[in-house]
């Protein structure tokens, strides 16, 4: 018999945390220093694969959090003492809501936990109002502002820029401009910025679950030092590790504006990329809060952008994260276009295409269904790779196609491989290529 027994008390068990958006930048740090505090903490997200990568022996619970009802969250949530949402998406897309995201599902959880008496941290932004300009800081304001007008035990906390050791979305972007080789390309280069340790951002909703943070708190939890985003980059790149640029061009507002554009179309195909208008439109206004709210609450003050990244010294890692991240659209760019092509002219050309197998003794019938199809099969997989649901099948199939035309080739067509424009040899680069992409594709 232990000595609570003894004394006739029970051991209090350890408080229950959830961590919405669980495996996401954020999140996935709040769920770790959850859990260093002592808590049991559950994940929640809509992918059980990327859930698994972040903490393979985590406890998940895998919801499409735009989608689950309130009375799904009241079965989930109920006897949790503290929620975490740490969820959302920066605009409209094939796999995204605003709307849904960040109203709906707060609603539906303000709705499941109803009268429990469980914290509920939110984890916003800086800049949002009811009336912003971009769809992201509206209804991330509406979210905020229905949390606030509930009964619930809730804390809003809003960061400024979030630099950690990994990188997503707008930190991403901002160490692949940091790389660029030879010339530095300057982004709206005299917006100012603050900027917020991952980790001092963790340690905040570590100290509002504990219940250090009064109820009602609503607060920017920023650094308090303030740099243009230029000179912000520039550090950036110094943390890297490279040395400084000789010349640097600011890129034009109208190519800025074409840029994110040309993102927003690529979004309905599934693609966050940090380009799309709504980031460029938030960096524009600047990324500035005023952490006064936070240290009158007793939040612990946050490090300065220098001290941040000495506290986390760049490795080989980052410097090929830094270089390859802006290579991989090039990547799928290019194997599009070539696949495209290929497809195109073969059936553009297919009366050359079947003399070359006829003249070798195949039958013309064989070596129709071969050229057409085949070019039919280039096009569907150069247009499957541009959708992010399908770009890493896509590449799976081009390995596999192009080994088959290899083998297929040597087998009817030896005399190709010693043919002076190489067309067999030119096959290896894109089997290459494609096999590089589709290990890069995981941005989780």
């Amino acid at each position: 018999m232990n000595n609570d027994e003894q004394a006739g008390t029970s051991v209090k068990p350890p408080p229950r945390a959830v961590v919405l958006g669980g495996y996401g930048l954020i999140g996935a740090a709040c769920l770790r220093a959850l859990k260093s505090a002592g808590f049991t903490v559950t994940g929640v997200g809509r992918d059980a694969d990327a859930a698994r990568r972040v903490d393979p022996n985590g406890d998940w619970l895998i919801r499409d959090i735009a989608r689950t009802t309130a009375a799904d969250w009241a079965h989930d949530l109920a006897g949790i003492d503290v929620v975490v949402n740490a969820s959302g998406a920066l605009q409209d897309g094939a796999r995204d809501d605003l709307t849904a995201i960040h109203e709906g599902a707060i609603k539906a959880l303000i709705d499941g936990l109803g009268d429990q008496k469980t914290r509920f941290i939110q984890i916003s932004a800086v800049g949002v109002a009811l009336d912003a300009p971009t769809a992201f800081m509206s209804t991330k304001a509406r979210g905020d502002a229905n949390l606030m007008n509930s009964t619930l035990d809730w804390i809003i906390l809003r960061p400024t820029l979030v630099l950690g050791r990994a990188a997503y979305g707008g930190t991403a972007l901002l160490r692949a401009a940091a790389a660029m080789p030879l010339i530095g390309f300057q982004v709206l280069p005299d917006t100012p910025v603050q900027t917020i340790a991952l980790d001092d951002l963790a340690a905040a909703v570590v100290q509002a679950a504990r219940g250090d943070i009064p109820p009602g708190t609503l607060a920017d939890v920023t650094s308090a030092d303030v740099h243009t985003f230029a000179s912000l980059t520039n550090k950036i790149r110094g943390w890297l590790g490279f040395a400084p640029w000789r010349f640097t061009i600011t890129v034009p507002q109208p190519l800025l504006t074409l840029t994110g554009k040309i993102a927003d179309g690529l979004g309905w195909l599934g693609w966050r990329s940090p380009f799309r208008s709504t980031a460029l439109n938030v960096l524009a206004d600047g990324i500035k809060g005023d952490p006064a709210a936070w240290h009158a609450a007793g939040g612990a003050a946050c490090r300065s952008l220098d001290q941040t990244l000495r506290d986390m010294p760049a490795t080989l890692q980052d410097r090929w994260f830094s270089r390859l991240f802006l290579l991989l659209p090039v990547a799928i760019a290019t194997l599009s276009l070539f696949w495209m092509l290929s497809g195109l002219i073969g059936l553009a050309r297919t009366g050359p295409a079947i003399e070359v197998l006829t003249s070798r003794g195949i039958d013309a019938g064989v070596a129709s269904f071969a050229v057409i199809g085949g070019g039919v099969i280039d096009v569907a997989l150069g247009t499957a790779i541009l959708f992010r649901r399908y770009a890493r099948r896509a590449c799976g199939a081009m390995i596999a196609v192009s080994l088959g035309y290899l083998a297929a080739g040597t087998l009817l067509t030896p005399d190709i491989w010693v043919d002076p424009l190489g067309p067999f040899v030119k096959v290896l680069p894109g089997i290459v290529l494609a096999g590089m992409v589709m290990a890069l594709m995981d941005d989780r």
